[in-house]
């Protein structure tokens, strides 16, 4: 068996600057098949472009709105036809919000879980059950240092909320797909650059903020995608139900 032999699924990866493009990259450079669904159906298509063109996988991009079953069904029917079965799958589409909790209306609060904890449950129940039944899968769910330190950073209490839904999300499914030969695992990262962060990113502010990171910097898309890369690797059998903080010392707990 190689990851060569299987696909990566990569959600929230159309964006150029973001965590899952890059992610993308550093699976395909791994040696794995990628495919890559995104709201943006031109985003995902680019980047399965750039990333077959640079590191000579298979590469499909798919528009799909995770929110919707209809949508994740037609968009996974695509990449079952193109390219090899789903070894691995990375939760990685999601939405921020910065409102505060006392402003927060039901349709923002319902809107954030909707991308972040039902589409994340939308893509995975349909692609675990190929997993153990094949007795080889990876999964990797993005929360954020929100979750564990309780916001404070750019989320709000709807974002933190959602992406500690994530980490409970992760742990139970580790438990559950551990005899299956599939491990569950989440990443939190800290201060990423990005575009979500970029404009915040700027002047006083940034100073103030790395001013309180221990290793002096904002963390890069390629220091979380690296990371999950390496949990998504074979060899990687016996890490599940864990949480890996991406966050250069800046939550210590």
């Amino acid at each position: 068996m190689s990851v060569s032999d299987f696909t990566a699924v990569v959600t929230g990866a159309g964006s150029a600057r973001g965590i899952g493009r890059a992610t993308a990259h550093a699976l395909a450079a791994a040696g794995w098949n990628v495919a890559i669904l995104d709201l943006d159906e031109a985003g995902a298509k680019d980047a399965a472009n750039d990333v077959a063109e640079r590191h000579g996988v298979q590469a499909v991009g798919v528009g799909c709105d995770i929110t919707d079953d209809a949508s994740v069904d037609a968009a996974l029917a695509v990449v079952a036809a193109a390219v090899p079965p789903v070894g691995a799958l990375v939760n990685n589409a999601g939405i921020t919000s910065p409102t505060p909790f006392l402003e927060v209306t039901g349709e923002e609060w319902d809107r954030i879980f909707a991308v972040n904890v039902r589409g994340a449950f939308n893509v995975t129940r349909r692609i675990a059950p190929g997993m153990a039944e094949r007795g080889f899968g990876r999964i990797v769910f993005l929360s954020s240092v929100s979750a564990e330190r309780g916001g404070g950073v750019f989320g709000g209490v709807a974002y933190s909320a959602a992406k500690a839904a994530e980490l409970g999300f992760t742990r139970a499914l580790a438990r559950e797909l551990g005899p299956h030969g599939v491990t569950v695992n989440a990443v939190a990262p800290g201060l990423i650059d990005t575009d979500i962060t970029g404009g915040a990113l700027e002047g006083a502010r940034k100073e103030q903020l790395i001013s309180g990171i221990p290793v002096g910097r904002n963390g890069n898309v390629a220091d979380v995608a690296d990371l999950i890369t390496y949990l998504c690797r074979e060899e990687s059998g016996y890490i599940t139900g864990a949480t890996y903080d991406v966050n250069g010392g800046a939550h210590i707990h």
